[in-house]
């Protein structure tokens, strides 16, 4: 639970969860979210479809079914959610479906964590309550000896797996149960319905399901789509590199992991440095490994640039790294970290595969001076060196060392050269300068020294400034750069890297080498590697299915540019993908069942299952019970899938023609999807593959129509976490503030691809404003007698063009899902004016008509958020005959006037000003400076309020002069501007500048229409229309409305500021 403030008083919020209950029921009654295709007897034809009844699809990522949804599911669902609500609004029939993901590991891997708990605790873990007491004793009687318990030190701070159990709320007494990976998919999916129903949530739960082959119907539909997918050539067989679990043995993909998720293999080409002479303190230290006698050892540096291994003048260790000597073959071993040994022994690379044999070890200080020799070094041989940074992480350990083109290597390389003795090195070993490589247009053929005085790099410390010159270094030596030594002079750098790298590996000198792209945890606790391994995958990438996949985004609504960015990011890297795997649960692969279709690739096109899973078995998530469509699991075979979803004839099969046309229906009517939420991290992954399957599979008028991705959720902006108690369930936010006020606050959190934030102020504020908002509706509706009938006043008619463009504005937000949007404008802006109306009908009362329909506007403007509230008002207070979720979305009564939003606007600015100017007039007389007739501001008094009929002399001779040097691409020619100025005597006005800068906002903001300043309503009888709310709203017993030009000396210099739009005035007690 999170460590937010409590609420000090919880009635509001409980008298708003007292109405959810109820909205509930009524909406079960009706089976309000059930929501079915039209059936063929209600409409044959399919080409009209769609435009006869119109539909909406939505969904996101199924969630994974190994605990309670927390706050961020909440966040993703409710985009759909509120999404649905709206479109249902619009009268479309609006469909939200939700299955439940169990294939993979990590349901497994749990369950097998509390398979060796119980068998080292017992049936319900009192023998970890033993222990942990044991513990406690003897850590008291080790006390006096300041030394750690042994038993403690092996079993304290671990988090057992039943633990974690226990942190979601199940019983001691149950958690053996879920060593049964199988009763995870029993278990959780019920609750998950009920966390969900409880939101308030339009989900239809019939065609729920979970994946793996306890569903015998989905396993069917995997079976179909592996099997389509390898009749298209989609899937392939054969040797390629992937991220692998040692532990588990087999391939580790993205949702199997512990973390490191979206990270792939990194490609190097691996050079083999022969070690030709061994310092003195490396030869002491070897002499003992009689295994090393006989071998050939090379020190491997993995580098991603081979072209540039001409210019090799030494290469780098890390003097602060231990070393291994690893066996390759009978003849050689190779000198490296043993991060790099255990990837290598995955990629065929050792003579043993999975083998990792340590001959030897060694610390790389001791290294420092071994004379080496390089494949492809102008040297004939070249000395090992001491660097700092060198990472035992990343790489191998050891670094080429190229100094024409590597800033790091070259600063090096020039602090060992000053400081020979410092860092123990002798003055012949660095007797080396750099050699021309690449010959690049704008820095020369030395391109490292030359960036590293440009941007006076001094030393291999100087990391920000090596960094940014690094970058430059390699994308002007790879873009622009021609090869200026060795075989391949004269060709592009682009065109000859891999000539060189192929050349390298067929004379043996190099070899490819892979490792992860960084730190990649198993379920199983296993740090993975890269294996090279047969294995079936997916072609992603391939050209042809690429630029198709391009075509489907292309076409497809992102709603904001960086989504439609990362997309086309990944389509641009994303290769072959692993699509089966060994253990966990799952979908058998149909042509080699030794196999399981692994989690990311049994999820890809899920959302053509929800069409038809009520059909097949509804109300069954596991598809144990046969559904209304009367279908068995056996019967659905790859060509009855293939009729359903219209992508082939209709099958010999003893399935009634008609019931495989119910499903069919269902499939033709409600795909494409619409729309499909989810958080931004899937879109490396889960969501480009979703967009790859169906174009693969389906035609092109069944491919997506959207995808809408979102941050991760912070939580009173810190990221959520169990470890640090910062951590919400969307059980524990229903039961904190209720569905309605969490809806809002999720709502409210944002609506960009950036971390969006939960505030539990928000959610407090939001039980608040609901619980105010309904005792008002109360009030009014009971209190409607009193309300003044009859013609519209200025103000009846401010309010009503004011309840017609916040319905345009909320509208276009919940279009575009800007869900914070329709917030602003459908609420707090709408309940702003109508306080302000409430306020300036406090002599006359408000006007009937316009009370019930700003209740009926509000209620509805929030019905797709807060649908409890929503239903309450519409259904218990207005009393209208149907639930507000079938009630339309509400549209303007007429036009919004403009004119009179802008002369409302202009009075609400003239009482400011005014009301600002006394506020002034009062400080000044605090501060003891001379006040108006020492005005009073408590006792009578009155105003005159001076309206120009025209704009001074001056400003419209700036305003020519601007439009006269405002050209079509809309720029202003400054130069120009200031010359005609200053040609006219205009610069001697100290007001001019100010005036233009001001003038030319104004066009940059709204536009060339900015040039016009004329008024577009009468700013006189404006005025006079709203004297009283004047006078009310200032205090004022007397206000005039005087043209300025019809000033008397007294109030000439107080007139004299009037403009068009800008009123001056003056006060005085009468």
């Amino acid at each position: 639970m999170a460590t937010t403030t409590e609420a000090p008083k919880t009635a509001k919020r409980d008298a708003l969860r007292a109405l959810e209950g109820k909205a509930r029921t009524l909406w079960d009654s009706k089976k309000a979210f059930e929501i079915n295709a039209p059936t063929i007897e209600e409409h044959q034809n399919s080409e009209d479809l769609h435009k006869v009844y119109p539909k909406y699809m939505a969904c996101m990522p199924y969630p994974y079914m190994n605990g309670r949804l927390h706050l961020g599911h909440a966040f993703t669902f409710s985009k759909v959610d509120f999404s649905v609500g709206y479109e249902r609004m619009k009268g479309k029939r609006a469909l939200l479906p939700m299955g439940f993901h169990c294939t993979g590991m990590p349901i497994k891997a749990c369950a097998d964590k509390l398979t060796r708990e119980l068998e080292m605790f017992g049936k319900n873990f009192e023998k970890y309550d033993e222990m942990v007491l044991s513990n406690t004793l003897e850590a008291k009687a080790e006390i006096t000896k300041n030394v750690k318990s042994k038993v403690a030190a092996k079993t304290g701070n671990v988090t057992y797996q039943f633990q974690i159990m226990l942190q979601l709320g199940i019983p001691r007494e149950e958690i053996h149960k879920f060593s049964n990976p199988y009763y995870w998919t029993e278990y959780f999916p019920p609750n998950t319905i009920n966390d969900v129903t409880a939101f308030g949530a339009k989900v239809d739960w019939r065609r729920s399901f979970i994946t793996t082959d306890a569903n015998p119907y989905y396993d069917s539909f995997v079976r179909w789509q592996m099997n389509k997918l390898r009749r298209l050539n989609k899937v392939k067989f054969g040797e390629r590199y992937t991220i692998y679990s040692p532990v588990d043995q087999q391939p580790c993909m993205d949702h199997d992991r512990q973390s490191g998720e979206a990270l792939g293999p990194q490609e190097y080409t691996a050079m083999k440095i022969r070690v030709v002479e061994w310092s003195d303190q490396a030869a002491a230290a070897l002499a003992k490994f009689d295994a090393l006698k006989g071998k050939t050892v090379y020190l491997v540096a993995a580098t991603l640039r081979p072209e540039t291994m001409y210019g090799q003048t030494n290469c780098f260790v890390g003097t602060e790294i231990n070393y291994g000597i690893y066996n390759v073959n009978e003849k050689e071993a190779f000198l490296i970290t043993e991060r790099a040994a255990r990837n290598m022994a995955y990629q065929k690379i050792f003579e043993k595969e999975g083998n990792v044999e340590k001959l030897a070890e060694i610390n790389g200080k001791l290294l420092v001076g071994t004379k080496i020799h390089s494949p492809s070094s102008v040297f004939p041989t070249i000395y090992v060196l001491p660097m700092d940074n060198v990472l035992a992480t990343k790489g191998t350990g050891v670094v080429t060392s190229v100094p024409s083109d590597s800033p790091d290597d070259y600063a090096t390389l020039q602090d060992l050269k000053k400081k020979c003795e410092y860092y123990n090195v002798k003055p012949e070993w660095v007797d080396f300068e750099p050699i021309p490589v690449i010959e690049t247009p704008t820095y020369g053929n030395l391109i490292a020294p030359t960036l590293c005085k440009m941007k006076k790099i001094n030393s291999q410390k100087d990391r920000v400034q090596l960094a940014e010159a690094k970058e430059i270094a390699y994308k002007e030596g790879f873009y622009q750069g021609t090869m200026c030594y060795g075989e391949y002079k004269g060709y592009k750098v682009q065109d000859a890297k891999n000539k060189i790298k192929d050349d390298l590996i067929s004379k043996g000198e190099a070899f490819v080498y892979n490792e992860p792209e960084g730190l990649v945890m198993s379920r199983s606790g296993d740090e993975c590697v890269v294996a090279l391994m047969d294995q079936w995958y997916l072609d992603y990438g391939e050209e042809e299915w690429k630029n198709q996949t391009k075509k489907c985004l292309a076409q497809m609504e992102t709603y904001s540019i960086e989504t439609r960015h990362q997309f086309e990011q990944t389509l641009d890297w994303l290769n072959q993908w692993a699509c089966a795997r060994s253990f966990g649960l799952g979908t058998r692969l149909p042509w080699d069942k030794q196999f399981l279709v692994e989690s990311l690739s049994d999820s890809t096109i899920y959302m053509a299952y929800y069409t038809v899973a009520h059909l097949l078995h509804g109300g069954s998530v596991n598809g144990q019970v046969t559904g209304p469509a009367g279908i068995r699991a056996d019967q659905m075979t790859d060509e009855a899938w293939d009729y359903v979803f219209k992508l082939g004839p209709l099958p010999k099969t003893d399935v009634p023609k008609a019931s495989l046309d119910k499903l069919r229906r269902e499939y033709e009517y409600f795909y494409p999807l619409d729309i499909r939420a989810s958080g931004k991290d899937l879109i490396p992954n889960h969501l480009t593959f979703f967009l790859y399957n169906h174009t693969a599979i389906f035609p092109e008028e069944m491919w997506p129509k959207s995808v809408r991705s979102n941050g991760h959720l912070l939580l009173d902006s810190k990221k959520m976490s169990k470890s640090t108690g910062n951590f919400m369930t969307m059980g524990d936010a229903l039961a904190k503030y209720g569905a309605d006020a969490t809806r809002f606050a999720l709502a409210d959190a944002g609506d960009s691809g950036e971390d969006a934030n939960f505030e539990d102020s928000t959610a407090n504020a939001a039980i608040l404003r609901l619980h105010t908002l309904l005792e008002w509706c109360e009030e009014q509706v009971a209190g409607s007698s009193k309300l003044r009938q009859g013609e519209f006043n200025f103000y009846d008619r401010v309010f009503e063009n004011e309840m017609n463009r916040y319905a345009g504005l909320t509208e276009r937000a919940y279009i575009a899902t800007y869900y914070r949007e329709a917030l602003k404008y459908g609420v707090f802006e709408f309940q702003a004016a109508k306080d302000t109306y409430q306020l300036a009908c406090s002599e006359t009362g408000m006007h009937k008509d316009l009370v019930q329909r700003y209740i009926e506007f509000q209620t509805l403007f929030l019905a797709p958020i807060c649908p409890h509230w929503s239903e309450h008002v519409w259904t218990d207070i207005l009393h209208k005959p149907t639930s507000v979720v079938d009630a339309p979305f509400p549209q303007p009564t007429a036009p919004v006037d403009e004119t009179i939003l802008a002369g409302a606007e202009y009075v609400r600015r003239t009482i400011k000003s005014v009301r600002d100017a006394e506020i002034n007039l009062i400080k000044k007389k605090k501060k003891g400076k001379a006040a108006e007739e020492d005005y009073k501001p408590n006792a009578p008094k009155s105003l005159k309020i001076f309206v120009a009929t025209k704009f001074p002399e001056w400003q419209e001779d700036c305003i020519n002069v601007l439009r006269a040097n405002y050209d079509a691409s809309g720029k202003f020619d400054d130069n120009k501007i200031r010359a005609e100025l200053g040609a006219k005597g205009m610069l001697k006005n100290k007001k001019t500048m100010p005036f233009i800068q001001e003038q030319k906002k104004l066009v940059e903001k709204r536009g060339p229409i900015a040039f016009d300043r004329a008024l577009i309503f009468d700013e006189t009888e404006t005025l006079k229309t709203c004297l009283d709310e004047i006078k009310r709203a200032l205090g004022f017993h007397t206000v005039h409305i005087l043209k300025s030009d019809e000033a008397d000396e007294a109030n000439a210099k107080a007139a004299e500021n009037a403009v068009p739009g800008g009123p001056s005035f003056s006060f005085k007690n009468e």
